[in-house]
C-alpha cells in the first residue's frame, strides 16, 4: 500500500473518485503483492529441479497420449480432491516434464509443493532413522498438499526402503495429492519394491482416486533411428 497510495490518490483525484474507491484499490493491490509474495516463496521451497510449463510440452511426439486428459489436470481439481496423478512412460517421453510443469502450476495456485526422486525419499528417511529425526523427516512428505515422487523404478528399492516409501503414501493417503511419474507398469512393481504384498499395497493407495496418464512412444533423447528400433522392441 505504502508503494502504490501516492499513484492511486493522484488516479483518484483526477477521475473524481471516492475515498471508497481508494481504499478498495489499495487492499485489491495489496493482496495481490501478497500472494505473489506467497507464490514465489512456494514455488522455491518447491524444490523443482527445472521449471517446465505445459506450453513447452510437445503433444505430437508420443504415439500415445490422452492429451484432454492431460490438460485437465491442470485444473487442478485433483488437489482439491486430494487424489493423485500417476504418469507411466518410458525413458524420454515427458513425464518429469508433465509432473514439473503440474507441480508448478499448482504452486502458482498457492498450494504447498514439495518435488523430489523416490529413492531420494527413502535414502532421506533411511539417514533420518540413523539421527533421530525419522518423525520431522517423515513429516516434511506428509504435509505438503502437492508430493511429487520422481522416478519411481529407475533403481532398486531394498525391503526397508520400500517399507518407508509405503509409509510415506499410506499417510498420504485421501489426505494430500501425490504426483508420481514411474517407467515401470504396475504389474512389475512388485519387483521394483522387492516385495509383492508392499508392491500390492502401494498400487492400491496410488490408483485409488487416481488419474492414470500412459504416455507410449520413442524417446526425444534417442536419434530417430535407434528411438524407432527400442519402439519396435517394445510393441
Amino acid at each position: 500500500m505504502l508503494e502504490i497510495y501516492e499513484e492511486v490518490l493522484q488516479k483518484a483525484s483526477s477521475q473524481k473518485l471516492s475515498m471508497i474507491h481508494v481504499l478498495d484499490r489499495l487492499v485489491e493491490e495489496e493482496a495481490r503483492a501478497r500472494f505473489e509474495r506467497l507464490v514465489r516463496r512456494r514455488t522455491k521451497l518447491a524444490r523443482i529441479p527445472v521449471h517446465k510449463t505445459l506450453d513447452a510440452f510437445d503433444f505430437n511426439h508420443p504415439k500415445k497420449i490422452d492429451r484432454e486428459q492431460v490438460l485437465r489436470l491442470f485444473d487442478l481439481d485433483f488437489v482439491e480432491r486430494k487424489s493423485n496423478v500417476c504418469f507411466i512412460a518410458r525413458s524420454g517421453l515427458g513425464k518429469t516434464h508433465l509432473a514439473s510443469a503440474l507441480s508448478l502450476a499448482a504452486c502458482q495456485r498457492g498450494y504447498r509443493v514439495l518435488f523430489t526422486t523416490a529413492v531420494n525419499v527413502v535414502n532421506m528417511l533411511q539417514a533420518a532413522q540413523s539421527d533421530g529425526t525419522f518423525l520431522k523427516r517423515l513429516k516434511t512428505y506428509l504435509s505438503p498438499d502437492v508430493l511429487c515422487l520422481d522416478e519411481l523404478g529407475y533403481l532398486p528399492i531394498d525391503r526397508h526402503g520400500a517399507d518407508l516409501l509405503f509409509q510415506v503414501i499410506s499417510g498420504r493417503y485421501e489426505r494430500g495429492s501425490v504426483i508420481l511419474t514411474t517407467n515401470r507398469p504396475f504389474k512389475e512393481w512388485a519387483s521394483v519394491f522387492n516385495d509383492a504384498t508392499v508392491a500390492d499395497a502401494v498400487i492400491n493407495r496410488i490408483a485409488h482416486h487416481s488419474e492414470i496418464v500412459v504416455i507410449q512412444g520413442a524417446s526425444y533423447r534417442l536419434p530417430p533411428d535407434r528411438s524407432d528400433k527400442e519402439d519396435g522392441k517394445r510393441s
